[in-house]
């Protein structure tokens, strides 16, 4: 059966990307044929359907244009001012990137597209439904899809954790038992993953500091008393019996100086891990491939709040080669040229650039665009905030890599630092603490503006290779590590810092566990722990005072750049 319907999935895929413009085409005929009439699109369609018409009259907006039709849904307004269908509650966005997390409305037939993409997904920990005022759900869209009949009828074939332990509420309570039925059942153990890559960093982490609190509840047959909820223990009393043989294994192999390798190391059959590495996530992947011990980084989808997108049709590439292949039958999809210039840094359009939205099947290979998506949910030529940029096709349908979100971006003065630029700049300096064995596992940025001039403020939080404890780096490489970050900016930045436009770039190190206490917060203000991204530039107050409370060491680039 399971190559039956891997032969099956292959056939799809081939008859979607070779047919991609005719069923664009007519998705898009359908969308508009089911809302012309809405209050949102009457305005601009009088009631006509028509493709061109569509390009020419329909505005292309952002989430806070479409914020008060989705408001007044939320506070019990009929759906019909925004879309035809009924909607059945709200998805939430992972609220990291921008701010608050977006409610994006969603209708039935969701359900069906959501069955595509569900075998694909994995999440350790679950996020809490929180209810609007007309009384609708607002959910994440992973939640979503492991809330469905059908993902509870085929868990306990993909899962070693029981359906009580993904579902608490607890999120400590929850990692616990995942991680702990995850040992018990280890030889059954054939992938580890979840939906980004931080999250799984995340897990192994809460592993290192709870190892030995685990290895005696195997000992003993005996769930930890801190583990209250009621389902995590239930569902502990069908998996649990004493097993001091696979305790002390589990304690020879986690007490030791390094954990270089530790998941092929507890879990031997296991093939890949799974979690998306690029974007954002990009960051993760040396921390993570230091504890895979060579197992494949795997980056299954491409998929957002707004739409799903596309699949990487090559799973066992390197995480710096993935490209996701566009399903055509997911939304309708435009995008919008972005300039590209020689350093592969994403700029802003000009306003005096008169650069009109392609369609899906005439992008061009070695060009950034910004994603566009129309769909049945209420969204009309509707920006993501995503930058791609297009690497080929596969049959008519392109394949794109995730360059950056837009608009993220750092700036002190007129000149814009980019969620690329910034990444470029970081992996340039990190590389002059490779010798000396620390590994930046987290970092974000602030521009400071308390003072003329103004400056950038990188977090980084810092790790030694081997062992667990983290001495202090030395001062001399962190202000060369200043230095570096300077020099591998934009030409911009360079002229202004020359200037004294801008002030000399600030490293503060933070002591570990900050970045997670940061996570903690966003979490605590409705993010998802599952979709949760690391913010690349930090402009809450009190995400500030988080990462503030964590610097153990401040360090100033000593001179301009060349």
């Amino acid at each position: 059966m399971e190559a039956k319907w891997y032969e099956e999935g292959l056939k799809m895929i081939e008859e979607l990307t070779s047919n991609a413009e005719q069923i664009q085409d007519d998705l898009l005929k359908d969308i508009l044929s089911r809302n012309a009439g809405t209050q949102y699109l009457s305005r601009f369609l009088h009631g006509q359907t028509d493709k061109q018409l569509f390009k020419k009259n329909v505005p292309i907006v952002s989430y806070e244009d479409l914020k008060p039709y989705i408001d007044r849904i939320a506070n019990g307004e009929t759906s019909d001012i925004l879309l035809a269908e009924p909607i059945t509650g709200f998805f939430m966005s992972s609220g990291t990137s921008g701010g608050q997390p977006k409610l994006m409305p969603v209708t039935a037939d969701i359900a069906n597209k959501n069955e595509l993409f569900r075998t694909l997904c994995e999440s350790p920990v679950m996020k809490p439904e929180i209810e609007t005022p007309s009384g609708l759900k607002a959910t994440s869209v992973t939640t979503s899809i492991y809330k469905g009949s059908g993902f509870r009828a085929m868990l306990p074939k993909l899962y070693t954790s029981p359906v009580e332990t993904i579902f608490c509420p607890e999120t400590q309570q929850s990692l616990y038992c995942q991680l702990l039925f995850g040992l018990i059942q280890r030889d059954e153990v054939v992938m580890i993953g979840s939906t980004f890559a931080s999250t799984v960093l995340r897990a192994l982490k809460f592993l290192e500091n709870h190892w030995q609190e685990m290895c005696s509840d195997i000992k003993t047959g005996q769930l930890s008393q801190w583990i209250t909820n009621s389902g995590c223990r239930n569902a502990a009393s069908s998996i649990m019996k004493p097993n001091p043989v696979l305790a002390d294994l589990i304690e020879d192999i986690c007490n030791c100086k390094s954990w270089k390798g530790m998941i092929r190391k507890l879990w031997p059959k296991a093939k890949y891990v799974s979690g998306v590495c690029t974007g954002v996530m990009k960051q993760y992947t040396e921390e993570l491939e230091f504890y895979c011990g060579g197992l494949p980084l795997v980056s299954s989808l491409y998929a957002s709040s707004e739409a799903h997108c596309g699949i990487n049709l090559e799973p066992l590439c390197k995480p710096s080669d993935v490209s996701y292949t566009f399903l055509p039958n997911m939304a309708y999809f435009e995008f919008l040229p972005v300039r590209n210039d020689r350093d592969n840094s994403i700029k802003m359009r000009n306003n005096n650039e008169d650069l009109e939205p392609v369609d899906l099947v005439n992008v061009k290979p070695g060009h950034c665009y910004e994603l566009l998506v129309t769909t049945s949910r209420g969204l009309y030529r509707y920006k993501v905030g995503d930058v791609i940029m297009v690497t080929g096709f596969h049959n008519s349908s392109p394949q794109c890599q995730f360059v950056e979100r837009q608009n993220v971006a750092i700036s002190v003065d007129q000149e814009k630092t980019s969620e690329a630029d910034l990444f470029k700049a970081v992996t340039e300096a990190k590389a002059l603490l490779d010798p000396l064995g620390f590994v930046l596992t987290e970092y974000t940025s602030y521009a400071d503006t308390s003072s003329a001039p103004g400056h950038y403020v990188l977090f980084w939080e810092l790790k030694e290779k081997e062992g667990n404890h983290c001495t202090e780096p030395d001062p001399k490489i962190m202000v060369e590590c200043c230095l570096r970050m300077e020099e591998s900016l934009h030409y911009t930045y360079k002229i202004y810092r020359k200037n004294n436009i801008i002030a000399p770039l600030e490293i503060r190190v933070v002591k570990q566990g900050t970045f997670e206490a940061l996570m903690d917060y966003y979490v605590s203000k409705g993010t998802s722990l599952s979709q949760y991204k690391r913010p690349s530039c930090i402009k809450s107050k009190e995400a500030l005072k988080i990462l503030d409370s964590g610097v153990t060491g401040k360090f100033f680039s000593p001179k301009p750049p060349l």
